[in-house]
């Protein structure tokens, strides 16, 4: 199994978590905003393939270009974006690492954004986070500002759950911990079980952060 590297993991701005996926096709999903990420992927790898995005927000591109810049990458999102060489849709087969990964278009966080679905593994973007300022142990990004829709959210929540592989067992969210479950041992939460407790909490529909 290909290896996952959290290379913004020590940044002192906010950022996104963005993840180096190693193996025969190195990619990353999400560039970040984190000054220096270049250098980071530069010392893991000796070539980036490709960079996929889960959605446009200037927490998860703001160091796109230095890194595009510095690699021969191909640009994948789901919006057009200047510097794009394929369009994401929902149900396309992307390779990631060495494995396929299903992608799943989850709007309400973002109107483009979406999420990759392997047989172990999720990287989630916002759509669903495992801790955050507002939960643990299940959360999901925020829907309260311009252009964003609860409804839209939890609604990709429902089909993020619906074509979620039994094996998974790794989420890579955008913000927060990684999170690692256990399918097989009940005294875990499973992934599943963690997106459940997500939509869960959505469906409440109170502010995620009610004093901002």
């Amino acid at each position: 199994m290909t290896d996952v590297h959290a290379i913004t993991a020590d940044a002192e701005v906010f950022t996104c978590n963005a993840y180096l996926v190693s193996g025969d096709r190195p990619v990353l999903i999400d560039a970040g905003a984190m000054p220096g990420a270049v250098d980071i992927i530069d010392n893991i790898v000796d070539d980036l393939e490709a960079v996929y995005l889960t959605h446009q927000h200037t927490d998860h591109v703001a160091e796109l270009d230095s890194i595009l810049d510095k690699f021969d990458a191909e640009l994948y999102a789901y919006s057009d974006h200047p510097r794009q060489d394929s369009t994401l849709e929902d149900t396309d087969t992307v390779e990631i690492g060495d494995e396929p990964f299903e992608v799943v278009y989850t709007p309400g966080h973002a109107s483009d954004h979406v999420a990759f679905v392997g047989n172990t593994r999720v990287f989630s973007g916002d759509v669903v986070v495992y801790n955050d300022g507002a939960f643990d142990d299940g959360s999901f990004g925020r829907t309260d500002m311009t252009g964003q829709s609860r409804e839209r959210l939890i609604t990709s929540l429902q089909r993020l759950l619906e074509r979620l592989p039994q094996t998974v067992n790794e989420l890579y969210a955008g913000h927060g911990d990684v999170y690692y479950g256990s399918p097989g041992d009940d005294t875990i939460d499973s992934v599943k079980t963690i997106i459940e407790r997500a939509l869960m909490r959505a469906e409440r529909r109170k502010l995620k952060y009610p004093n901002n």
